[in-house]
């Protein structure tokens, strides 16, 4: 990847005769009178029927209007650059409706022209295609990065439902990069990352790699304008040094060939500055280091050639063990196959070939647009209807991630993950082929198979043997997911995750746990508060219209459009439960119903320092919405409060807590009261030091007093400078029962004959 073209032989079926390569007849440098006419176009139409080359005269006329009196930083008129756009777009024979767009991209957002208008005049499919490219209202966002992440969104769900919204997106951005020089060299700069970073990925996910490596290298000389210029300079130096060797080369290689009666074609290839530049720094070479600046490039007219023409090479020059690979029977996610194999020159030096027929030629350099070129010139051939299907299964992705994720900046980070340049290929239980990106994970592949798998993953095996679900894949794994029914999304897969669906899918689900375990929290609290009105909470599943109006009314009264969402913003502290219950409570009266006396007596909590907001009962089982503080780390037995934070949930710390108490000096109304239950669902974690004995087998000495207790040590610290005194200092996180048990558990460990002291880390 990443090369370009220098040198073509003498033999037959020149490239200029593959389908849907013919060059655009060449032309003398236009004007900017002539470059703003429809004639600098209309040449690169002829593809088009007379009646929509008319239509596509018509947006002309209608987009030369919308622009009168614009002018680019150059000085140019405005129409030189959608003209410019179009005319690329008609380089991959896209339909009439798509150059009309590219016509008429900026008039929407220029321009002040309507959606409605041009689907009057133009009709829906290209006012929708225009629509798509249209940034968004940038008025609407507090930040210039929401709207741009907004604005990316809005592009690639277009994109999702009609490709040729990106291939008019990407022709755009080629021409702004190739006509930058009159800019600030900061905004050069600034548009320049934005194209590495979001349109050359996406050039190179939709198989477009002619595009791909001209935008990779305009960036590159834009952002780091000197590194450029001295590396175009050593190439050219190099280029000369190499001539012999790379003519002697292409001689061997045509002599073989003819040999063998095969017809093919020979292409030199030169890899771009940024390739080359890439490759250094990921790899620490210098310049001289870099061996293979230079490759080959067979063509080919049939399938079969190509593994003879391998057979060829490999006679001529010995390969080079490990650096074959078959990109036909494994085509890369974005539809690219091709033979890759590199050999040992006649010096020593490794110069890498590519093999692959006309039609993969034609996917490889034009991807997604090959599919344009084949209808148009009436030709068959599976290659770019699979570089299509391929695209479509990606920009489908796109959607399904849309689904899970409504904000747009997380939307562009999901996008940002799935661009990637590289792919490991993995198999099935039943030998179906998967591809996934470079550090993938099993985790990311249960959810590439279906979101449920992912959902409900507990355990992999890879080859046969367990795994843990973190561990990376390679090529020629075969993996297999084990599932459970009452298994869900671990917040700790975050971490490892490496696709943009499989990270959407854990947040989405994650975030609706949230929120329904935030609903119940609330109903409860909301519950408890009512009850020191004395009054019982009404029953939300109540079918009556009374109550159902009484619920509406609350909701509306708070500024929520139903009871869930406002049960949800008590759970999570963003409402206060002892108003919202007095106010129910009001409303309640107001329908004749009056407080008990001994649920009142029941419901009056004792009100140390904190505003009574009803008491919250802990049983271990709460979830997400309740977390124990870390800084005091609460166990059943400890007296406790709950601080209800803005958004956050219900945090609750140990009642002799510093971090706690400045808390409540702070916003003491956001405190409630909790305790714990008589039975508890799980084991709770409490922190404790040890002075230990420093010696062999001290550790194992620890670790059997602690499991003696039936306790279990989850987390364990020492410091590196511990080793070399005769004491040490060791912290454990423990998981005990209760605050006896940990009681249990500390008796135990003094007892043994290691341990000097140990006693619970509470914090100052």
């Amino acid at each position: 990847m990443g090369f370009r073209s220098f040198a073509v032989s003498r033999l037959p079926a020149a490239l200029s005769s593959l389908p849907g390569l013919r060059p655009a007849p060449a032309a003398p440098e236009p004007t900017a009178a002539e470059a703003a006419s429809f004639d600098a176009l209309v040449h690169r139409l002829s593809y088009l029927p007379k009646a929509d080359i008319k239509r596509i005269r018509e947006a002309y006329k209608f987009a030369d209007e919308a622009h009168l009196g614009q002018f680019r930083a150059s000085g140019e008129p405005y129409i030189t650059h959608p003209i410019a756009v179009a005319g690329l777009c008609a380089d991959w024979r896209l339909d009439a409706q798509a150059i009309m767009a590219a016509l008429m991209h900026d008039a929407m957002e220029d321009c002040g022209v309507t959606k409605t208008e041009l689907i009057e005049r133009f009709g829906a499919p290209t006012a929708e295609l225009v629509d798509g490219l249209t940034k968004l209202d940038k008025l609407q966002f507090s930040t210039k990065e929401e709207s741009q992440a907004e604005s990316f969104r809005k592009m690639l769900l277009a994109m999702a439902r009609d490709v040729r919204v990106i291939l008019i997106k990407l022709a755009d951005r080629l021409h702004n990069m190739r006509t930058m020089e009159a800019m600030a060299p900061a905004k050069r700069r600034r548009i320049a990352r934005e194209t590495l970073d979001i349109y050359a990925p996406i050039a190179h996910r939709l198989g477009l790699n002619q595009i791909y490596r001209e935008l990779q290298e305009l960036s590159f000389s834009h952002i780091y304008p000197w590194r450029h210029a001295a590396l175009s300079k050593a190439i050219a130096k190099a280029r000369g040094n190499r001539r012999d060797l790379v003519s002697r080369i292409e001689r061997d290689v045509e002599k073989a060939f003819a040999a063998s009666d095969l017809r093919v074609e020979v292409q030199g290839r030169e890899k771009t500055v940024y390739s080359i530049y890439q490759k250094m720094r990921d790899k620490h070479l210098s310049f001289a280091q870099v061996s293979d600046i230079f490759g080959f490039r067979i063509v080919v007219h049939d399938l079969p050639s190509c593994y003879l023409s391998l057979g060829v090479l490999h006679q001529l020059y010995k390969p080079q063990p490990g650096r074959f690979k078959d990109y036909i029977a494994i085509p890369k996610p974005n539809g690219y196959q091709s033979l890759h194999t590199t050999l040992v020159s006649p010096l020593g030096t490794p110069v890498e070939f590519q093999l692959r027929t006309e039609s993969m030629h034609l996917v490889a350099e034009k991807g997604v647009a090959a599919h344009w070129l084949y209808k148009n010139e009436g030709s068959g051939g599976g290659g770019p209807e699979s570089a299509q299907q391929m695209g479509s299964r990606w920009l489908q992705s796109l959607i399904d991630i849309q689904d899970e994720t409504r904000d747009a900046n997380e939307f562009l980070e999901h996008v940002k993950i799935d661009l990637f340049p590289d792919a490991v290929y993995v198999f099935t239980p039943k030998s179906k082929i998967m591809a996934l990106p470079r550090g993938a994970t099993p985790v990311d592949y249960a959810y590439a198979i279906h979101s449920d798998v992912g959902d409900h993953c507990v355990a992999a095996q890879i080859n046969g043997e367990p795994v843990p679900l973190r561990t990376e894949l390679r090529s020629g794994d075969v993996v297999e997911i084990v599932t459970a029914a009452g298994a869900r999304p671990n917040p700790a897969w975050l971490s490892f995750v490496r696709t943009g669906r499989a990270r959407s899918k854990i947040r989405h689900f994650l975030k609706n746990l949230e929120q329904d375990e935030s609903r119940d929290l609330g109903e409860k609290m909301l519950s408890q508060a009512l009850r020191a009105e004395g009054l019982a909470l009404p029953s939300l599943d109540d079918e009556d219209n009374a109550a159902a109006q009484l619920w509406q009314q609350l909701a509306r009264w708070a500024g929520n459009r139903h009871i869930d969402e406002l049960l949800v913003e008590i759970g999570l502290g963003r409402k206060i439960a002892t108003i919202v219950a007095k106010k129910l409570a009001r409303m309640l009266a107001e329908q004749g119903q009056r407080p008990d006396a001994v649920m009142l007596t029941m419901g009056r909590f004792s009100t140390e320092e904190a505003p009574a907001q009803g008491q919250v009962t802990l049983d271990g089982s709460e979830g997400a919405s309740v977390r124990l503080a870390s800084c005091c780390r609460p166990i059943p037995g400890d007296e406790i409060k709950g601080y209800l934070g803005r958004g956050e949930g219900l945090l609750v710390h140990t009642a002799e807590c510093q971090v706690g108490r400045k808390l409540f000096q702070r916003d003491s109304e956001h405190w409630i009261a909790v305790h714990w239950a008589e039975e508890l669902s799980r084991p709770f974690e409490a922190a404790v030091a040890l002075l230990l004995n420093n010696g062999k087998g001290v550790l194992a000495q620890v670790a059997q007093a602690v499991s003696a207790a039936e306790a279990d040590i989850t987390h364990i610290q020492m410091s590196d400078e511990s080793q070399q005194r005769e004491t040490a200092e060791m912290n454990l996180l423990l998981s005990v029962r209760d605050r006896l048990h940990l009681a249990e558990v500390l008796r135990t460990l003094k007892r043994s004959p290691a341990v000097l002291r140990v006693w619970r880390v509470k914090p100052t």
